[in-house]
């Protein structure tokens, strides 16, 4: 027992003394001591060596030992499903998956008398399967989860498990399952009477999953009204102080995210609707509150969604950048994204498309056409995601678009995005895209009264979901159309709403597209104030896209526009310049 006590101390020392509790602990063993504290003392070593030392042999050894003597001894549940939970987390970091699993199943049989382990056994094999991208057996899982905690009288894990259930049909996009699932969730979080930290850590929850379904689906506008009740939701949470009243009933003893995290995750959907939307400024600012916050709670937590987190709010101000000219800055963000999926190959094997996207995104505002369908050639063979998918494939149209000269290739993936017939996803933000790609093509085409056809579907839709940029890029093209076509009063109809959108937004090549478009039409009415403003307008634009584009192209992380295979490179060699015709960006 004073070996014990002296292991505890060194243990909860400040910092731990480890290598002092590893020896009082190892001192034990030789001694015979009675079956409980041998199972004991094995799961403590064991736990020591798993959490502070890279001794993992060791560690499986004691744990595995732990595991087998708890087993044999009754009313001893803490020691037997500690040491399964633990056991089973060291054989998934060791790649034995198939080796944790049938442990976990063996343990969640023998758990169902005490329903704190046998809920949290569930949600960890849950979660196993969840990270072989096996959502059907994860949902099931969840499913039994949900209705054990049903009968033990726990609504509170009730919901965390449907609601676990409900990301994971969204996920899958099994739409139909999901709306009576989210439905039953409402009611159960609203009824239930309980710790306010909980009550409004599950509403946070539950809203999280709607403002995303929404966002996926592309209805910016209709989500509002969820994404206002969950920041005040959080707002509540922040000024709530945790009560150490533990629950009576152990199975309630379970948290969803802490409330740091659940404080960054509302600041990353508020980016994504202000991304969406087109209110980059927005984005911008929140993006910012959001990597300040995160750089504070990653030097006391190294839990890896924070870095999820930081990724998808990267991966978000990345297109804000090029959508308000600012490359270089971008190109420097998107060699941060590089950088922290070089830490984990779990991030990177999750957002490598993505990052293959924003290059081609970006080559295409360096005007580097091969390297943008390179990179989004890339991006499509690495996604099984329907909605970025789609979201590639618009773009490489684009790309096959201002070449020119490359008409089989387009046909084929314009009959794959064709918003008239069969649209691969239900996105309503891509689906007014694919019209706007469709009047894009038309128009360079010549056949103008079906590039309107397809422009107008684009405005109904846009409209219909306050989708600022396909609006203003849409008005734009509308008005080039009519001043090709010599209208000229229609043509400024389009274009002056379409440089005020623009402005606000700001997005850069429409604004600098309608200062051409102003230039030219006022010129032709023989309005030549209004001429010469619209010129000095352009030049302007022009010059500061000149600008940023030579900077990003010095860049050394410009040479990134040629990794297409393999994991992200990890140093850059400087550029000597720009290699990029400007006189097409311009």
């Amino acid at each position: 027992l004073a070996l014990l006590g002296l292991a505890e101390h060194f243990r909860t020392s400040s910092p731990p003394k480890v290598r002092l509790c590893g020896h009082c602990l190892q001192a034990v063993l030789p001694r015979k001591p009675p079956a409980r504290m041998e199972a004991r003392t094995h799961l403590q070593l064991g736990s020591v060596l798993y959490h502070h030392t890279r001794n993992g042999d060791q560690a499986r050894g004691h744990l595995e030992k732990a595991w087998l003597i708890s087993q044999q001894i009754p009313q001893f549940e803490d020691v037997k499903f500690e040491a399964a939970s633990l056991l089973s987390e060291l054989y998934c970091q060791e790649n034995s998956v198939d080796t944790a699993k049938p442990l976990l199943r063996k343990a969640i049989q023998i758990s169902q008398q005490t329903p704190y382990w046998h809920c949290r056994l569930l949600f960890q094999l849950a979660q196993l399967h969840t990270l072989e991208k096996d959502l059907v057996s994860a949902c099931d899982l969840l499913g039994v989860g949900a209705e054990y905690a049903r009968v033990v009288g726990s609504e509170y894990t009730r919901a965390l498990f449907l609601l676990s259930k409900g990301m994971l049909l969204l996920m899958e996009r099994k739409l139909q399952e999901v709306h009576p699932l989210l439905t039953l969730c409402g009611q159960i979080v609203e009824n239930w009477q309980g710790n306010p930290i909980q009550k409004e850590s599950l509403r946070v929850f539950f809203l999280v999953l709607q403002v995303t379904h929404y966002l996926d689906a592309g209805q910016v506008k209709s989500v509002k009204p969820c994404l206002k009740q969950l920041q005040q939701c959080i707002q509540t949470i922040s000024t709530l102080h945790d009560d150490e009243i533990l629950p009576s009933n152990p199975a309630d003893l379970f948290h969803w995210l802490p409330k740091e995290h659940m404080c960054v995750l509302v600041y990353l959907v508020t980016v994504m609707h202000s991304m969406q939307a087109g209110y980059l400024e927005k984005a911008q600012k929140y993006t910012d509150k959001a990597l300040m916050q995160l750089e504070k709670l990653k030097m006391l937590d190294c839990s890896p969604i924070l870095s999820s987190f930081q990724v998808i709010l990267l991966e978000h101000i990345i297109m804000c950048r090029l959508v308000t000219g600012h490359k270089a800055t971008a190109l420097q963000e998107i060699s941060q994204v590089c950088q922290l999926c070089q830490q984990s190959p779990r991030l990177f094997s999750n957002h490598a498309a993505q990052l293959h996207t924003l290059l081609g995104l970006y080559c295409i505002s360096v005007n580097c056409m091969d390297n943008a369908e390179a990179q989004f050639t890339t991006a499509l063979r690495l996604t099984t995601h329907q909605e970025l998918w789609a979201f590639i494939v618009t773009n490489l149209a684009s790309v096959y678009i201002r070449e020119g000269n490359r008409h089989q290739e387009l046909y084929s993936l314009l009959e794959r995005i064709n918003p008239d017939h069969n649209f691969p996803v239900s996105s309503h933000c891509l689906r007014a895209a694919a019209f706007y790609i469709r009047g894009l093509f038309s128009f360079f085409q010549g056949r103008y009264n079906e590039a309107k056809r397809f422009l107008r579907e684009t405005l109904k839709m846009s409209n219909a979901e306050d989708l600022n940029r396909l609006t203003a890029c849409s008005l734009v093209l509308l008005g080039h159309i009519f001043y090709v076509l010599g209208n000229h009063r229609e043509s400024n109809n389009m274009v002056v709403p379409a440089m005020q959108l623009a402005s606000k937004i700001p997005d850069m090549s429409v604004q600098l597209w309608s200062s051409a478009l102003l230039r030219d039409l006022n010129k032709a009415c023989g309005n030549a104030m209004d001429a010469h403003e619209a010129a000095q307008m352009h030049q302007n634009f022009s010059q500061q896209l000149l600008q940023d584009h030579i900077e990003a192209c010095s860049l050394p992380e410009h040479n990134l526009i040629t990794w297409t295979d393999g994991p992200p490179p990890v140093q850059f060699q400087a550029q000597n310049g720009p290699t990029t015709s400007l006189a097409s960006l311009l």
